[in-house]
């Protein structure tokens, strides 16, 4: 039992308890449960922060996940007893920029061992793509690899690209989230030591997989005729980069916006001189946007999962998505 992480739980409860004034009684019987069970509790800000404490945490931990199944991570808002858990937590996982309710949290919550993914890694902007009226070229390291989207605009309630922050999907690109695993690492091996080893031996196993799948995603991509997708959603601006593709997103970040006329016309013309036959839309949104924009342009439709959150979690995982995605980007790019 990690008998060294009770006093310190118990304490923040009362105190979280008696300042959101919700129940503390209740919320110290929580904590005194959530002590005696011998575990080191993590709090997750969504998906792919829950998936790196529980596969280096195994037994060792329990971890909640801020975002429920269904919901959009962007526009995350936490109730009192949500916030109350989370100064709870022996550790936070999270990832800075992209859920301002959980960076707000995390400050309020005073634990102890944070790991914050954008701290073990780095980003990049991937701003707003030169594709205007005058023409279409890839200039790719100029253009940050055309991640439309990832500008001032971003999603609603979710600033994508601010100087300093950057673009915080990083967990798309294999290398960048395997960074991040060993940070998460060592997080928890600082919150509990007397599972060190066990922890490190996690941390080593996740990283090797991860960097199988980049060296997958090498392979598979190698004979691709084509280098440009279309997407509803601009969320894979690293991947795009580290396989040497270029992402051209739909005008208004969220799925279900329809695009301007001008945007269509532009992206008509990318889909013509790149040989574009598939728009992509992610399978927790609608495919409306995708449809519609298909049918103008002629061209086929497929799912690309941002991997924010999953549709079936009993049976998907990070891995079985992400070679779901390579798969698509095979079809669409025709690299089989």
């Amino acid at each position: 039992m990690n008998t060294h992480l009770r006093p310190r739980r118990l304490i923040r409860t009362a105190a979280a308890a008696t300042v959101l004034g919700v129940g503390s009684l209740s919320l110290a019987a929580c904590g005194s449960d959530a002590a005696d069970d011998g575990k080191v509790h993590v709090s997750a800000s969504f998906y792919p922060m829950q998936f790196l404490a529980q596969q280096i945490g195994g037994d060792h931990v329990s971890v909640d996940n801020l975002t429920k199944p269904g919901v959009e991570p962007h526009d995350l808002e936490l109730s009192p007893k949500q916030t109350g858990k989370l100064s709870e937590a022996d550790v936070i996982v999270y990832l800075k920029g992209l859920q301002p309710a959980v960076d707000e949290a995390v400050k309020q919550s005073e634990v102890e061992n944070v790991a914050e993914a954008t701290s073990f890694t780095s980003l990049e902007k991937h701003g707003t793509d030169v594709h205007g009226e005058e023409g279409h070229g890839h200039d790719h390291e100029e253009e940050g690899h055309g991640d439309e989207g990832h500008g001032e605009e971003g999603h609603e309630g979710h600033d994508h690209g601010d100087d300093a922050a950057g673009d915080p999907h990083i967990w798309l690109d294999p290398v960048r989230y395997a960074e991040v695993a060993e940070g998460v690492g060592k997080t928890l091996q600082k919150a509990d030591p007397d599972h060190k080893a066990e922890y490190k031996k996690n941390t080593t196993a996740l990283v090797k997989r991860l960097h199988s799948l980049d060296k997958d995603f090498k392979n598979g991509l190698k004979k691709k005729k084509s280098d440009t997708f279309i997407t509803t959603h601009a969320a894979f601006g690293y991947l795009a980069e580290r396989y040497g593709l270029h992402e051209e997103a739909v005008s208004g970040i969220d799925p279900e916006s329809e695009p301007s006329a001008a945007r269509m016309k532009n992206l008509h013309e990318i889909a013509k001189e790149d040989d574009v036959d598939t728009v992509f839309f992610e399978d927790t949104a609608s495919d409306k946007t995708a449809k519609t924009l298909a049918k103008d342009l002629r061209l086929k439709t497929a799912v690309l999962s941002p991997l924010e959150s999953l549709k079936d979690p009993k049976e998907q995982d990070y891995f079985s998505v992400m070679h779901q995605n390579l798969t698509a980007l095979q079809i669409a790019l025709r690299a089989q």
